[in-house]
């Protein structure tokens, strides 16, 4: 399925379009899933990789788009997403209060950062060739 994701892409050559973004989350998805489920089980890979995967598409989208990042609030709303995420996926080892505590403080973690420019494309630059800015040293 990646595959052709990949080939439609090429033949199709979409360079800001909604396939592009397809692309994106379902790339995402597949490399959080895995490294999650690694760690975590195969259920938290999952459940956490297909929200990582979905909100940081989105977000990352937008940057290679050249346009500035969204408003707090949306940002709140990808933290609020990629956290239940968590929550969900940590459940069935962790119990259920645990998984809500930890999916709210995780929101609240991120809004906080998000607050202070601490995003996924901070320094997020369409690139061939690969660099590091100041920040990410």
């Amino acid at each position: 399925m990646l595959g052709s994701l990949y080939l439609a892409y090429d033949l199709l050559g979409g360079r800001y379009g909604p396939l592009r973004l397809l692309t994106r989350a379902v790339t995402y998805f597949v490399v959080f899933g895995i490294g999650y489920a690694l760690g975590l089980g195969l259920f938290f890979g999952l459940v956490a990789g297909l929200a990582t995967g979905a909100t940081l598409a989105i977000e990352l989208n937008r940057a290679a788009r050249g346009l500035n990042h969204y408003s707090l609030p949306w940002e709140a709303l990808f933290s609020s997403i990629r956290s239940a995420g968590f929550a969900i996926g940590l459940y069935p080892t962790v119990g259920v209060r645990f998984a809500i505590a930890f999916g709210l403080l995780a929101t609240v973690g991120q809004v906080v950062a998000y607050s202070r420019n601490v995003r996924p494309s901070m320094d997020y630059v369409a690139d061939r060739r690969p660099r590091f800015t100041e920040r990410q040293f």
